[in-house]
């Protein structure tokens, strides 16, 4: 997520009330999670698991809750909590705006484009030309949606990350900043749910074809011409290539890669990242063909115990 401007360091450290190690002009420029930061970034860490990481990454402010060397060319914002502090910076750049209208009047809508009644439509919603979007489907704020596009009815687009850190009073989100791209072409069936990136977008590649009862989580990139089919789950942070295909109640865990023209058979659990050009089934997910003959072994289990016998 950029920032409508560059910002001094000690600007946003007394957004959040912390300390600051570096110039106090050094400039930051946005925000974002450690797997999409660019240089004048802000990322925030806060186990020691990851320090390095985030010290080491493409972001050049890192909000830290330990006293650390700063590296060359870097700044750090010193937190006792930077989860809640990232939660801050996001409610300040990017707060919450109520609508009491169903379109709202700063969203841009092209023509041609067709809106189903009872259809709501946020602020700073951008609709290309063509589309047609049937009754009862939410649009988030930010959203931005190509030409040509069809969103069958209950869909909703840029509900939160499902993204979490315990406490000991229970669970506190880390708030939503991002947006939901979807690109030219793409058909979106009933009842589905695509979440919006935390600071990043998650997005919907050109001519991808989506079924009824599919989520996709957040920061999600889905590739071009894929056919996803109904009841599949799709966790955050996934990269999907070009012309993949996923059948139906496909579930992915997060952060893995399926590759260009992978096909995933029915009810397959994708527990890690996978090649393109082949077919894949079963949990954990194997290639399908190495998967049925181990499942056709199994039923000889009988036969050879009786053999023994």
């Amino acid at each position: 997520m950029k920032f409508p401007k560059t910002y001094p360091l000690h600007e946003i450290a007394s957004i959040i009330g912390c300390e600051y190690v570096g110039e106090s002009n050094f400039p930051v420029q946005g925000m974002n999670e450690i797997h999409v930061v660019e240089n004048g970034d802000i990322v925030f860490v806060d186990h020691p698991k990851y320090y390095e990481k985030a010290l080491q990454s493409a972001a050049t402010v890192v909000l830290i809750n330990k006293n650390v060397d700063c590296p060359t060319g870097k700044a750090l914002l010193i937190s006792d909590d930077p989860f809640r502090d990232f939660n801050k910076l996001t409610n300040y750049f990017k707060p919450f705006q109520s609508s009491f209208i169903s379109i709202s009047t700063s969203a841009k809508i092209g023509e041609g484009t067709v809106i189903q009644p009872n259809t709501f439509v946020g602020n700073n919603v951008v609709i290309g030309k063509n589309c047609l979007i049937h009754s009862n489907v939410s649009i988030y704020d930010h959203t931005v949606i190509g030409d040509n596009v069809v969103i069958h009815a209950g869909t909703t687009l840029g509900a939160d990350a499902f993204y979490y850190k315990k406490r000991e009073t229970g669970f506190d989100q880390l708030i939503s900043g991002g947006r939901v791209v979807i690109e030219n072409n793409v058909g979106i069936g009933a009842l589905c749910t695509i979440d919006k990136g935390v600071t990043g977008d998650t997005t919907i590649g050109e001519g991808t074809k989506i079924d009824n009862q599919v989520h996709v989580g957040h920061d999600t990139v889905i590739g071009k011409k894929c056919l996803i089919a109904s009841q599949t789950g799709i966790a955050g942070c996934v990269i999907i290539e070009d012309e993949v295909t996923l059948w139906g109640q496909v579930g992915t865990t997060s952060g893995i890669t399926i590759g260009t023209k992978a096909v995933v058979l029915g009810q397959t659990g994708v527990t890690k990242s996978i090649e393109g050009g082949k077919s894949y089934f079963g949990t954990p997910v194997e290639e399908s063909r190495e998967k049925l003959k181990q499942l056709a072994n199994i039923k000889k289990i009988p036969d050879l115990i009786q053999k023994l016998k």
